[in-house]
């Protein structure tokens, strides 16, 4: 997995590419953290992510709390029908914003 970062005044945005599992999940969290130490709006590309795992859900609840705690916001976009499924089956499409 490659995660791209592009920062555009508050806002930074992620471009994940690859599977997020169990292996990859860690650097993911990290960098959804590591966003969020300088901007307020961070955006998770999702367009080049064909899987996700329960690892890579976690990251991504750690995420969305990180930025409840913040004030800010954490936008999913580009999310692939597959990725989708998997949120919405879990219950994660109606706590996370998802465009």
């Amino acid at each position: 997995m490659t995660i791209n970062t592009k920062r555009e005044g508050s806002q930074v945005t992620l471009s994940i590419e690859g599977r997020v599992d169990t292996n990859t999940s860690p650097q993911l969290q990290s960098k959804i953290l590591e966003a969020f130490r300088s901007a307020k709006d961070v955006v998770l590309d999702f367009q080049k992510v064909p899987y996700i795992s329960s690892a890579g859900l976690r990251a991504l609840l750690i995420g969305q709390k990180t930025a409840a705690s913040k004030r800010a916001s954490m936008v999913l976009i580009n999310v692939s029908p597959g990725v989708m499924q998997v949120l919405e089956t879990v219950g994660f499409a109606d706590i996370l914003t998802i465009r």
